[in-house]
């Protein structure tokens, strides 16, 4: 449809609904000689008289009143598709798809989950756990999740977490043949449960007290690419784990 036809439509359901150009006027904010002048040229471009004009009112013809009854529906569903892309732009609705690492999913996300469910029920939330450092864009993901050292210079990024921290742990079965480290350089030694990323990089352990920070290429018999795997493996004896605090 011509979208000079579609204002000029919504100009003579208005003067019908008013009764008169200057009601018409004042209900569209616009001056009385732009209604007159919608009017003529729609008359003008259909060859029909559509409105009985008189020094009081105005009227449509009936030529007019047919089709006024046939526009008006029409008219109807395009008010209400304006008014829901309103309440659409207040209420949040549609697909959302996240690249989120392991990690991040377990200690950030999931104990969000059931709170973003109720505060957002029309949206479909998709969560993609995977351990390598995928491209937003090229992978069709709307947003990623990412611990802080993660980022890369050209995202932008909004905190949704406290920082993360991290303990050493060992079962008493451990311990009963091997010494308790103090210090992350006694670790030298120790059977230490390590991970690997999806991208084969190994974890280094990280460790900050008092501005000094230390990173240890640890060592040890075990290597695993599932924190439960590691948590259960340290738990069973077989080795120290790096593992974070929920």
């Amino acid at each position: 449809m011509n979208r000079t036809y579609l204002s000029q439509l919504a100009v003579l359901a208005t003067v019908a609904q008013c009764g008169s150009f200057r009601g018409a006027a004042r209900e569209l904010a616009v001056a009385p000689s732009a209604v007159s002048h919608a009017i003529s040229s729609l008359e003008a471009r259909l060859g029909v008289r559509l409105l009985a004009r008189s020094t009081r009112s105005v009227a449509p013809t009936e030529e007019g009143a047919q089709l006024l009854e046939r526009l008006r529906p029409a008219l109807s569903e395009i008010d209400l598709a304006l008014e829901s892309a309103v309440e659409a732009r207040d209420r949040p609705a549609g697909n959302l798809r996240l690249t989120v690492p392991r990690t991040a999913a377990h200690l950030a996300l999931t104990p969000r989950l059931g709170a973003f469910a109720a505060a957002y029920p029309d949206i479909v939330l998709e969560i993609v756990i995977e351990d390598r450092f995928t491209d937003v864009v090229e992978g069709g993901f709307d947003a990623g999740v990412r611990l802080g050292e993660s980022l890369q210079r050209d995202m932008i990024a909004v905190r949704i977490g406290p920082d993360i921290r991290g303990a050493v742990v060992g079962a008493p079965s451990y311990f009963r043949t091997m010494p308790e480290p103090r210090h992350p350089n006694d670790l030298a030694g120790h059977r230490c449960l390590r991970f690997r990323f999806s991208s084969g990089i190994l974890y280094r352990w990280e460790f900050e007290k008092g501005g000094e920070e230390i990173e240890l290429a640890v060592q040890g018999p075990l290597i695993l690419d599932e924190d439960h795997l590691i948590a259960n493996a340290a738990v069973d004896g077989a080795g120290l784990a790096f593992l974070f605090e929920d």
